[in-house]
């Protein structure tokens, strides 16, 4: 896993949440596995521009923090699916809120991050 030059300061739990949800598709899986999407193969359809082993990285760091566990089948070809963890269930609000957040601003936060205006108005 990558490790960081300078350590961050884990004394605010904002930082702390903002640490296990650090990545482009982490609240995202956590969401598709909280509505019973539990395959490697199911997610990387939900999520085409993702890579396949992105997603793997990304699983694996919230198996590593305890939001997710993985269950592997001992069959062949290997069957494994992912479930919430309590710790991770205890995220969804705030992944529910963030997401009401973001669709309550979609049309300053696109036009934002596309780059049409220089900054957010007010």
């Amino acid at each position: 896993m990558y490790q960081k030059k300078i350590a961050n300061t884990l004394t605010c739990g904002s930082v702390l949440t903002k640490e296990v949800l650090h990545g482009k598709w982490k609240s995202t899986l956590l969401a598709c596995i909280a509505q019973g999407i539990q395959r490697p193969s199911a997610m990387q359809r939900m999520l085409p521009s993702a890579s396949r082993r992105v997603l793997n990285v990304q699983l694996s760091e919230l198996e590593h923090h305890g939001l997710i566990s993985k269950t592997i089948f001992p069959e062949l070809p290997p069957k494994v699916e992912y479930h919430l963890t309590d710790l991770g269930r205890s995220l969804l609000p705030v992944i529910e809120v963030m997401e009401q957040w973001g669709n309550a601003h979609r049309t300053e936060l696109e036009q934002v991050l596309a780059g049409n205006i220089a900054e957010l108005p007010g």
